[in-house]
């Protein structure tokens, strides 16, 4: 149905794409848009790359009317996504606070918008894969050179990022949150657990290539950054990063353990002893880390523990449909269930999050969603013969784990910066072709 209202009017308005040099290149200036989200999210605020967001889907809705042969097609892992969005609008429709939900609502749309505007670029600009994926991994490796750097000029922190009290002076870490806005060390380590698989990514994409002098600069990079995100004290990013490269050795063991086991051996067990190594060897790493196990001995652990029991209480007070999407949606009726001097944004989970805020089942479809789309990811790379798109689907894959990985214990998930990042991951998953051959 939809594709036959989009044949009538690409027939109606052909005379105005055959005369217009604009509709004829937009495919380029989409593509601009598309690196300007990731580019500007560096350094801009959230309004600003929403509203780039929006101008690009603008463009792809003027694409897809006026452009011949243009066709909207779903995946069935995309389904889910709708049934989500659907969900999302009903819960608020009954929202008790609706202005406030609505402005929640609009991030969520931009941010789908944005998801829709690039799987449908690369639906037909399949070989632009590896070039959003460098423009990704060149944006992380960035703030990754400046949250090195930021490192030796120990910069104070801006507000409590650390209990220190039960700390000696040398077990205090000095955390880095680069030029995100805004500036906080867990959005800048969400930012790089996304990031960080594209770039690791373009490293083995042009080492296939033989491009060996990129590939060594991808890898140098990768380096960087992992030592930045080491630098940013962001526990949850910790987790994100022991997934993402468990699941990194996996893939690679596809192509290593029959003809270099050795070799492969080696190499994790270096990455392991190399980690150990530094977490033994720095007082404030270690404390970092060991404050992880530490429960509610860690104040830090102890207020997300509060917020956690009074956002389920929330979530069974609204489970059918939630309160509404959105955090000044949350803070207002956080505010009549939680305990006192336990202030909180979010709930710090995302899952707890998106069923407090949309109920029961918008968590079903959304955990529907990632679970299927991560299955067709992992049958393709399990499948395929194709190297190089295994190393982009990879690089989807492992970048949507992290996040989520992530996600189990912070809600910077939700800021700009890695939402158009993931998006545009499960985007690539959505554009390479993941069936195979009977």
């Amino acid at each position: 149905m939809f594709n036959s209202i989009l044949k009538f009017t690409q027939e109606k308005l052909n005379f105005l794409y055959e005369n217009s040099l604009f509709l004829q290149h937009i495919d380029k200036v989409i593509l601009l848009f598309i690196c300007a989200v990731f580019l500007t999210s560096t350094f801009m605020t959230s309004d600003s790359i929403g509203f780039l967001a929006l101008v690009t889907l603008f463009l792809t809705v003027v694409k897809i009317l006026t452009m011949p042969g243009q066709r909207l097609s779903a995946n069935r892992f995309e389904t889910w996504l709708v049934a989500y969005f659907m969900i999302v609008i009903i819960s608020l429709a009954g929202s008790t606070l609706f202005m406030y939900s609505l402005k929640g609502f609009f991030k969520t749309f931009t941010y789908l918008g944005f998801y829709f505007s690039i799987a449908q670029y690369l639906k037909y600009n399949r070989d632009k894969i590896p070039f959003i994926i460098g423009v990704i991994g060149l944006c992380a490796g960035f703030e990754g050179i400046v949250g090195f750097l930021q490192n030796f000029a120990r910069p104070e922190a801006i507000s409590t990022w650390q209990d220190t009290s039960s700390l000696n002076p040398e077990q205090v870490m000095t955390r880095i949150y680069g030029s995100l806005k805004p500036y906080n060390p867990n959005l800048l380590g969400g930012y790089f657990v996304a990031g960080l698989p594209a770039i690791f990514a373009m490293g083995a994409y042009t080492f296939v290539k033989k491009a060996y002098n990129a590939a060594i600069l991808w890898i140098i990079l990768a380096l960087i950054t992992t030592i930045a995100l080491v630098s940013t004290g962001c526990r949850g990013s910790y987790l994100a990063l022991i997934a993402m490269f468990g699941l990194m050795f996996l893939i690679s063991a596809k192509f290593l353990w029959k003809t270099y086991k050795k070799i492969y051996l080696t190499i994790v067990g270096g990455v392991i002893a190399l980690g150990t190594c530094a977490v033994l060897a720095s007082a404030s790493l270690r404390a970092r880390v060991l404050s992880i196990f530490a429960m509610r001995s860690d104040s830090s652990n102890s207020f997300r523990f509060n917020v956690y029991q009074s956002s389920l209480q929330m979530f069974k007070d609204n489970y059918l449909l939630g309160i509404g999407v959105g955090n000044q949606n949350f803070r207002e009726i956080y505010g009549l269930y939680m305990k006192t001097g336990f202030d909180a944004l979010s709930t710090y989970n995302i899952y707890l999050e998106v069923a407090v805020e949309s109920g029961i089942f918008a968590l079903i479809a959304f955990l529907g969603f990632l679970l299927d789309a991560l299955y067709n990811a992992f049958k393709f790379i399990l499948k395929s013969t194709d190297t190089q798109k295994i190393i982009l689907i990879s690089a989807a894959a492992i970048s949507i784990i992290g996040v989520m990985v992530h996600g189990m214990v912070d809600t910077v998930f939700f800021r700009p910066q890695i939402q158009f990042i993931f998006w545009s991951m499960i985007a690539v998953i959505t554009a390479v072709e993941l069936q195979m051959p009977e």
